[in-house]
C-alpha cells in the first residue's frame, strides 16, 4: 500500500459482478488498491483472472451485465461509482484516459488520424478548430512520429501497428490527464515496436508527473516499467509488493508459479522443461469457497480447502496465501522440480535433411496508380522474401525470428504452399514440392503440416474437437471411422487434454486448449516438417510454458522437424537448435541457439535482444533502439537492407556494397561488413544482457 502520499486512486473492497441467467456470478472480490501521484502500478494475472474488469470498473465502462456490487473507488477526491454518465464525461479524457490493446479496432477508420485528436482536445480542452489541429501535430511529435504533419492528413489503416499505438498514446495524453489506465497496450507489438512504446510511456509519464495503472500479463514489461505490482488471481488480490521485491522474493505460490514459467534468455530445452502452472483459473460460478488457488498450488495443505487466506499486511507489501511466512522463511518452496525430456533434443544421428530451401523468393506485383500506367511505369514489386537458403535436419527446431513485415510467415506459408514462390526450390525429403498447395498431393500434404496463431481462427466452431481430430487420419491416412476415432482419443491424450473433450465445441475451451487441439491435429499424421507460426505469442506465460513443453515432448517422441516462428528471442532460444534472423525477406544471421546469445552477433540481432523485456527489474540491459519502421519492401535499401537502422553503420561501404557472409569458429554465418573480431570487441563493451543477476 502507498504511505505517505494522498492516494490519487483509492479502491476500497471492490467486488464487480456479471449477470448470467438470473444470478450474479462475482468475477473481482473484495479488491484494494492504491495508486501515488506519478506511481506506475502494474496489474498481472493470467486470462480470467479480472484484470480487465478492474479496469472497466475504474472507467465506468462495465457492460450491462456488470455491476459493481460493493465497494468503492475514490478518484482525485471524487466517489466515481456516485457520478452520473453526464458527470462521467467530464472525468473521461481530462482526468483518466485509457489507452487500450488494440488500437485498429478504436481508432475510427474513416477520419483522419490528426482530426480525431483535435476532436478530443475541443472537447476536453475547449480548444479552437485551429488551435486543436496544430496541438494535435504537437501531440504527434510529442510521441516520436516521424513527419507529424504527414501522419496527422493519413488514415489509421496507412499506419504501421506501432504507430498506430503512439497516436493512441498521443491522444490518451493530449488533455494530460492525472491517470492513465494502459489495457495491454504492446501485447501485439514485436519487441522492437514494444520497446520504443515502453520508453516513451516512460518519459511522458514521468514528464507529466502522471499516475498509470499498467494491466498485462507480461511480467517483463511489468519489471521494466511499474514501480508496484499487484496480482490478480480468479479475481482475488493474492500478492501486492514493490516491483523489485515481488521479483527477488514472490510470498505466493501463483507468483511464483508466474515467475517460473517464463523462458529465460539462454535457457534451452535440452537444460529442462519450463514449469509451468497445471489447470486453469476456474469458470465464474465455479471457484471455490477458501482459497481459489487451492486446485493448481503444490504447496495446498488442509487448512488450504477449509478456510479462505486474510490478506497480511507485511513490510510494506500485501499477500493473500496460509503459508506465506513458511515462503518467506525459506522453509518451503513454490518451484516445482524441473523435468527433463525423455532423450536429448538433438538433429538425428545421420543428419538426414529433412528441408532444403535454395535461393527461395517471393516477389508480389502490386497494382500501378493511374499516373504509372500513364507513364507506362512497371508494376510496383514487394520482395517478401529476396534469396533464402536454409537446411534443417531430421529431429532439429529451427527459428525463425525477425520484427513484423520481416517475411517470416510468408516463407513459412511458401513451405506449405499457402503463397507461391516466384523463384528458388523447396525441397521436403530430397522432393521438389511443388509452388502451389493445389499441385501437391496428399502424401505430400500428410508430410507437412501448420499450427497457426490464432487457434481460434483455425478451429470450425461448427466441429467438435473430435471431429476436427477425426478428419487428417481419414483424409490424408485413408483411416476408417472407428481407427480415426480411436486415433484421435490417442491424440487427446497425447497433448494432455481429457477424452471427453472429444465431445465439446472449440467455444467451449480455453485459448490454450485450443491451441493444444491444434497441436494435435498437426501431429495427426506424424509429419517430417511441422511449422508453429507464433504459436504461443497470444498467450499467458503459464500457458505459453506448457505448450512449449507440449512441443518438445512431442517432437522428441517422434522425431519430427520443427520450423517455430517468434518475434520473441527468449521463447525461441528455449525450443531451437539453430536460429535464423531475418530482415526485410533476407537472413541476417544463421547461429546455434547456444550461440546466438554470446557476441559476436549481427547488429540487428544485437538491437533484437535489447529490446527484450526482461522479467527482472534488477537487470543490466544497454538500450540499443532501432529508429523508424521497417523499410518499404518495395524498395529495398541498396547495399546492406539493414544500413537505413543500423547501430553500427559504417558509412558508404553499407549503401553501396553488400556485405559478406562472415563465418565464425562455432559456425556461426553473420551477413555484416564489420569483421567478427571488431564486432564481438564492441558489443562487448557497449552491451550487457543479464536476465538474472
Amino acid at each position: 500500500m502507498t504511505t505517505g502520499t494522498t492516494p490519487l486512486l483509492d479502491i476500497h473492497d471492490l467486488t464487480v459482478a456479471y449477470r448470467q441467467r438470473n444470478q450474479w456470478l462475482e468475477a473481482v472480490r473484495d479488491f484494494s488498491l492504491q495508486i501515488a501521484p506519478g506511481q506506475t502500478y502494474g496489474l498481472v494475472g493470467e486470462s480470467g483472472s479480472g484484470k480487465t474488469t478492474v479496469a472497466l470498473a475504474i472507467m465506468r465502462y462495465l457492460s450491462e451485465a456488470g455491476a459493481v456490487r460493493e465497494g468503492q473507488i475514490f478518484f482525485n477526491g471524487l466517489d466515481l461509482l456516485s457520478l452520473s454518465p453526464a458527470e462521467m464525461r467530464q472525468v473521461w479524457g481530462r482526468q483518466i484516459s485509457l489507452v487500450p490493446q488494440d488500437p485498429s479496432s478504436s481508432l475510427n477508420p474513416s477520419i483522419r488520424v490528426g482530426e480525431q485528436l483535435a476532436e478530443g482536445l475541443r472537447l476536453h480542452l475547449g480548444l479552437a478548430t485551429a488551435a486543436a489541429r496544430s496541438r494535435a501535430v504537437e501531440l504527434l511529435a510529442m510521441v516520436n512520429v516521424p513527419d507529424p504533419p504527414r501522419v496527422a492528413q493519413s488514415y489509421p489503416h496507412q499506419l504501421s501497428g506501432g504507430m498506430q499505438q503512439r497516436v493512441m498514446i498521443a491522444m490518451a495524453l493530449g488533455a494530460e490527464p492525472l491517470l492513465l489506465i494502459l489495457d495491454e497496450p504492446t501485447t501485439n507489438l514485436d519487441v522492437t515496436t514494444q520497446a520504443a512504446v515502453l520508453d516513451l510511456l516512460q518519459e511522458l509519464i514521468r514528464d507529466q508527473h502522471t499516475a498509470a495503472l499498467y494491466v498485462t500479463h507480461n511480467l517483463g514489461v511489468v519489471a521494466r516499467i511499474c514501480d508496484r505490482v499487484a496480482v490478480l488471481y480468479a479475481g482475488e488480490l493474492v500478492e501486492d509488493a514493490p516491483t523489485i521485491e515481488l521479483f527477488r522474493r514472490p510470498l505466493h505460490p501463483y507468483t511464483q508459479g508466474l515467475l517460473d514459467s517464463i523462458p529465460q534468455l539462454g535457457q534451452n530445452k535440452q537444460l529442462g522443461q519450463l514449469q509451468s502452472i497445471p489447470g486453469r483459473i476456474p469458470p465464474l460460478g465455479s471457484r471455490p469457497p477458501a482459497c481459489v488457488f487451492t486446485p493448481r498450488c503444490p504447496l495446498a495443505i488442509d487448512i488450504c480447502h477449509q478456510q479462505r487466506p486474510t490478506l497480511d499486511v507485511v513490510d510494506g507489501r500485501r499477500v493473500r496465501c496460509h503459508r506465506w511466512p513458511e515462503i518467506a522463511a525459506g522453509q518451503v518452496s513454490a518451484s516445482r522440480e524441473v523435468a527433463r525430456l525423455p532423450s536429448p533434443t538433438a538433429p538425428s544421428a545421420n543428419g538426414e535433411t529433412v528441408l532444403t530451401l535454395e535461393n527461395v523468393k517471393v516477389h508480389f506485383e502490386l497494382r500501378r496508380s493511374l499516373a504509372e500506367l500513364l507513364a507506362g511505369q512497371p508494376p510496383p514489386t514487394v520482395k517478401a522474401v529476396d534469396g533464402i537458403s536454409l537446411e534443417v535436419e531430421r529431429g532439429q527446431t529451427l527459428g525463425l525470428v525477425g520484427e513484423s513485415g520481416s517475411g517470416k510467415t510468408t516463407l513459412a506459408r511458401t513451405i506449405v504452399g499457402l503463397a507461391e514462390r516466384t523463384a528458388g526450390r523447396i525441397e521436403l525429403l530430397d522432393i521438389s514440392l511443388p509452388a502451389t498447395l493445389s499441385e501437391r498431393s496428399l502424401k505430400m500434404l500428410r508430410h507437412l503440416q501448420y499450427v497457426f496463431q490464432n487457434p481460434e481462427e483455425a478451429l470450425n466452431p461448427y466441429l467438435t474437437v473430435g471431429e476436427t481430430l477425426r478428419r487428417p487420419f481419414m483424409t490424408l491416412l485413408g483411416k476408417s471411422r472407428p481407427a480415426a476415432d480411436e486415433a484421435a482419443e490417442k491424440l487427446l491424450a497425447a497433448v494432455r487434454l481429457p477424452v471427453e473433450y472429444a465431445g465439446r465445441l472449440p467455444g467451449q475451451l480455453s485459448g490454450g486448449e485450443k491451441q493444444r487441439v491444434a497441436i494435435a491435429r498437426a501431429f495427426a499424421t506424424n509429419p517430417d516438417l511441422l511449422i508453429a507460426d507464433e504459436a504461443v505469442s497470444a498467450l499467458d506465460v503459464s500457458v505459453q510454458a506448457s505448450i512449449l513443453n507440449l512441443l518438445g515432448e512431442l517432437q522428441t517422441e517422434h522425431d519430427n522437424t520443427l520450423i517455430f516462428i517468434s518475434h520473441d528471442l527468449a521463447v525461441v532460444g528455449y525450443l531451437a537448435d539453430q536460429i535464423a534472423v531475418v530482415y526485410l525477406g533476407q537472413l541476417m544471421e544463421v547461429a546455434s541457439a547456444g550461440e546466438l546469445f554470446k557476441p559476436p552477433y549481427h547488429p540487428y540481432t544485437e538491437a533484437l535482444l535489447s529490446a527484450i523485456p526482461l522479467a527482472n527489474p534488477e537487470a543490466q540491459q544497454e538500450p540499443i533502439r532501432l529508429e523508424g519502421d521497417v523499410p518499404s519492401q518495395v524498395n529495398v535499401p541498396t547495399g546492406c537492407p539493414f544500413h537505413t537502422r543500423c547501430p553500427r553503420f559504417l558509412g558508404d561501404i553499407c549503401v553501396n556494397e553488400r556485405p559478406p557472409w562472415r563465418v565464425s569458429e562455432s559456425g556461426n554465418r553473420i551477413f555484416c561488413h564489420i569483421p567478427l573480431e571488431e564486432l564481438a570487441t564492441i558489443q562487448a563493451k557497449a552491451f550487457s544482457l543479464d536476465s538474472r543477476l
